[in-house]
């Protein structure tokens, strides 16, 4: 124990404090949520451990201070804890050398992306965060906040507005620029960064606009580590076993993969590829397994698995039914959809995810991940759908995910207690769901959002009637005993 306080006594312990050299910034990272902090910032001090080099990050939030207030005390340090069967492993990560919330001095963040010794400005700002139209993937112009941006170019709310603030204070000052990096979960996420910021580029300055088009990478990455919510119970749990308080810690399942396209400005970039990440010519395989085979079953457990009832993933694949119903799922739905990864094994990989998805260690909220569905089901799920109607595959489990979806944004769950719902279209889903009278018509009201569901797969006449039976059959039997049907079919 390094406090000397008594263990029964966790939020009165001393700060976990940094004790080594502030490293030098050379990556800017927008959005320092629990994910980047197991997964980006855990693969950049590994890097840094392992060859040297300057790239400490800034972390910078685009609205709440919660990160910063978190970190700042402990000089940036913190630590990422692996949770498996056989306990807790926790790391003290290194990597973050300073933490600005946005809203407080936006100048002072484009100052800092405009530096010439950061090279790369990465991004987990979730899908909502570029602020796109998920059924064309290009720049919503008529956001608010994009609108604003666009008109004060110093002072921007957005990533989007951030990053061409800086690029262009950059080109102004004859400095290269640096690459803009997604890992977030969207299909050729990098190709949707470059879309969403020449769109912005263009309405700005069109000469801009060229030279980022010229001279920006903006390499695709696919990541995957499931890092749950962090509660409190598991504050005062690593308090007690390591004798520091660390209000920034982040927990997570010990598996992690980064498959990262190999297109960086200069060449420039940590050595991540010396602690386990995968350097590849073209992520979109790689992409697409993840998306369909994990985000897509996570989705579908999410929305089902709430509604019966299950707090918990865990909890979900060990009842009944749950477990079968996503072996039939990625066997006969999901993997003729998807294109063979370079170095992947497609069974093999499904039934990793199953194991990790019972990692009892590892409690991932059904809600958590329930949230935002009308930005993650284009990517998730909807993708695979479309690819099976047109094939003429059997796509039972989709649509039930997708009624699922559709039932969970009602507000209710199968006992008629209340859900809280979290998503950008929140209110207008629940008002739709509360105007229709009739499972048809609550189907046919959620397929008329363009900016969910594109109008081919909307007007396509068997996806609406499979979604109908299936939603009528969620609500008079449940999620639990629809997903056995399914299962045992």
């Amino acid at each position: 124990m390094e406090g000397g306080l008594p263990a029964d006594d966790p939020k009165t312990l001393p700060r976990l404090q940094r004790t080594g050299p502030t490293p030098k910034i050379g990556i800017v990272h927008i959005g320092p949520g629990a994910f980047f902090r197991a997964f980006n910032a855990v693969y950049t001090h590994e890097a840094m451990q392992q060859s040297g080099g300057d790239w400490g990050i800034l972390a910078v939030s685009l609205q709440s201070p919660t990160a910063r207030d978190q970190l700042a005390p402990q000089d940036g340090w913190y630590q990422a804890v692996t949770r498996g069967p056989d306990g807790d492993h926790p790391l003290r990560v290194e990597a973050i050398s300073q933490v600005l919330v946005a809203p407080e001095d936006p100048g002072a963040v484009v100052a800092a992306m405009a530096d010439p010794s950061v090279r790369i400005v990465s991004l987990t700002i979730t899908e909502k965060g570029y602020r796109h139209v998920p059924a064309s993937g290009r720049l919503n112009m008529h956001d608010p906040d994009v609108q604003h941006d666009l008109s004060n170019p110093d002072a921007p709310k957005t990533a989007v507005g951030f990053l061409v603030a800086a690029l262009a204070a950059r080109h102004a000052a004859g400095v290269a620029p640096f690459t803009v990096q997604s890992c977030d979960n969207l299909p050729n996420n990098g190709a949707l960064a470059r879309r969403i910021v020449l769109d912005f580029a263009s309405a700005f300055d069109p000469a801009l606009a060229d030279w980022i088009a010229a001279e920006v990478c903006f390499p695709s990455s696919m990541v995957d580590r499931i890092t749950p919510a962090t509660t409190e119970l598991d504050l005062d749990g690593l308090a007690r076993a390591t004798g520091v308080r660390d209000e920034a810690a982040v927990f997570c399942e010990p598996f992690r993969q980064w498959v990262i396209e190999d297109s960086f400005v200069g060449g420039a970039r940590p050595d991540w590829d010396k602690v386990g990440a995968q350097m590849v010519r073209d992520v979109a395989a790689h992409e697409t397994m993840k998306l369909r085979c994990l985000n897509g079953t996570h989705s579908t457990l999410a929305y089902l698995g709430y509604l019966a009832g299950f707090q918990t993933i865990s909890d979900t694949v060990a009842a009944d039914g749950y477990a079968q119903m996503l072996r039939r799922l990625w066997r006969d739905e999901i993997l003729p959809s998807v294109p063979q990864p370079e170095g992947e094994d497609l069974a093999a990989y499904c039934e990793a995810l199953l194991e990790r998805y019972r990692n009892p260690a590892i409690r991932h909220r059904t809600w958590q991940i329930a949230m935002d569905g009308s930005q993650k089901l284009p990517q998730r799920l909807l993708g695979t759908l479309a690819d099976g109607l047109a094939a003429g595959r059997g796509v039972d489990g989709l649509v039930l995910a997708v009624a699922g979806w559709i039932r969970y944004m009602g507000g209710t769950d199968d006992a008629g207690a209340p859900i809280e719902l979290k998503d950008p279209l929140a209110e207008q889903l629940k008002a739709a769901s509360d105007k229709a009278g009739s499972a048809a018509e609550r189907v046919a009201s959620f397929l008329s959002f363009r900016d969910i569901f594109p109008a081919e797969m909307a007007e396509n006449a068997h996806l609406t009637d499979a979604l109908t039976r299936a939603y009528a059959a969620l609500e008079a039997r449940g999620a639990h005993a629809c997903v056995k049907d399914y299962a045992d079919a």
